[in-house]
């Protein structure tokens, strides 16, 4: 066997053997995830929530984002790599298979980093069920869904007078991004407290250095598993920006499912203290529900349109307006059939599980009326 392993070691370099191994340890637990949910679930609230919150705070000590970094240094990379690869083979064939087995390696080493990290949230049992809610069908579900379209809209206007508005209507964080982070960690520990599978930690949100570009994909934010980063697109409007920070910060405490993320970031934001973390969550889950509830019935979206206070109609406005610049975007496109296909190979509804929060809104709300 020692035998074997040399003469394999002489292609294969020792680092690529054992990410070989651990990709093949990966392959094994992935599929038990997607056997068990329950094993699933376990695994990503004790091993990957050790390993999220050990990247988070191992990176955390850089104030860029270490993955953006990393994608722009692509090209020099890139590059690099094939320099040494091309010199390497020049000293022979064994020395090209080396630097070919390792750069497979590497990527063998993501998929396992994925797994370990990140892969067993989307397998896992489904947030509704760790929250107590029952998601209705049929006309039971479009009642729901009113319910919580007006309960959002009243919350929405009980806020407005909480929250200051610029000239162009638009409203204004009162406070630094760094604030708004701690205020959601703080928000999460609420949540944390009442239901129990979910664990908090301390971290930060990187601030994207290449915002206003990202913006023509329509990307508000990531979450990087192999960095452990939640990293947010600054150049959304301020009501965005606080969403999106709560959102990804889901994902970085083990919520994979983007309708799950988004309702997390969502009762995160309303468990709040803070009224413009409330008022952030309210209305990116209006925006979320009006389209919904605009074809389940025009004479209730009518009725709901008319009673929003006219401040938040602004906001709304300039919102808009801002997008205006980015709507129609070919990075868009190609962004969202990449988003839609990695989504879809995780077993979600792809880039339309994103709306399917109003779902587990509806039962929230109907919930608690």
């Amino acid at each position: 066997m020692i035998r074997v392993l040399k003469k394999i070691n002489q292609y294969v370099p020792t680092a690529a053997m054992v990410f070989a191994l651990l990709a093949l340890v990966g392959a094994m637990l992935h599929i038990g995830f997607i056997i068990s949910p329950r094993f699933a679930d376990i695994f990503n609230f004790s091993v990957s929530h050790v390993l999220r919150r050990g990247l988070a705070l191992l990176t955390g000590w850089f104030h860029f984002s270490l993955a953006e970094t990393i994608v722009l240094s692509a090209p020099v990379i890139l590059v690099t790599v094939y320099v040494i690869c091309v010199k390497k083979s020049m000293r022979g064939k064994r020395y090209f298979i080396r630097c070919i087995a390792g750069i497979l390696s590497v990527l063998l080493l993501v998929y396992a980093g994925f797994v370990f990290v990140f892969a067993p949230g989307y397998r896992g049992g489904t947030l509704d069920g760790k929250l107590g809610l029952e998601i209705a069908v049929g006309d039971d579900a479009k009642s729901n869904l009113f319910t919580a379209m007006f309960a959002v809209r009243d919350r929405l206007n009980a806020l407005a007078d909480e929250v200051l508005y610029d000239k162009d209507g638009a409203s204004v964080r009162p406070y630094s991004h760094e604030e708004a982070v701690q205020l959601c960690v703080d928000a999460y520990g609420k949540v944390e407290k009442e239901y129990g599978f979910f664990r908090n930690f301390d971290s930060s949100v990187k601030r994207l250095v290449t915002s206003d570009i990202m913006t023509y994909t329509h990307i508000s934010g990531m979450y990087t598993f192999f960095t452990g980063e939640a990293n947010l697109n600054t150049n959304y409007p301020y009501f965005v920006n606080v969403y999106t920070t709560a959102h990804e910060m889901a994902h970085q405490r083990g919520i994979a499912r983007e309708n799950e993320a988004n309702f997390m970031a969502y009762l995160a934001c309303i468990s709040s203290d803070d009224p413009y973390l409330q008022y952030s969550g309210y209305l990116s889950m209006y925006q979320y529900l009006a389209p919904h509830v605009s074809s389940a019935s025009k004479t209730l979206y009518n009725e709901a349109v008319k009673g929003l206070d006219e401040r938040v109609k602004g906001d709304l406005a300039a919102y808009s307006e801002f997008f205006d610049k980015y709507r129609d975007s070919t990075a868009a496109e190609v962004s969202d059939a990449v988003n839609n296909t990695y989504l879809v190979l995780q077993g979600t509804e792809g880039t339309e599980s994103y709306g399917l929060v109003v779902d587990l809104a509806g039962a929230y709300h109907a919930k608690k009326k």
